[in-house]
């Protein structure tokens, strides 16, 4: 029997900010986040409530406002979702 894809977690929220290293150094300093110079965000590490040995990670970013990394949208934020087969 074939098992469809699913989510498994979140994987990510991104969203556009006009002066996103200005936020992301905010969030740093207010926030506590460790935000990672070599690619502008953090990683919220979690484990799989079925097997916690799997570890997982939710990331977190301030992208810049005229990026082309969310096209074809032209919303102002992104979601993603972790798919595997359970």
């Amino acid at each position: 029997m074939k098992t469809k894809p699913r989510v498994l977690g979140l994987g990510g929220i991104f969203f556009k900010a006009t002066d996103a290293p200005k936020l992301r150094a905010w969030y740093a300093k207010h926030l506590g986040l460790p935000i990672d110079p070599a690619w502008g965000g953090c990683a919220f590490e979690w484990r799989d409530l079925k097997d916690p040995r799997r570890k997982r990670a939710t990331i977190g970013s301030a992208v810049e406002a005229k990026t082309p990394y969310f096209r074809p949208s032209t919303k102002p934020f992104m979601v993603n979702y972790q798919v595997g087969y359970l």
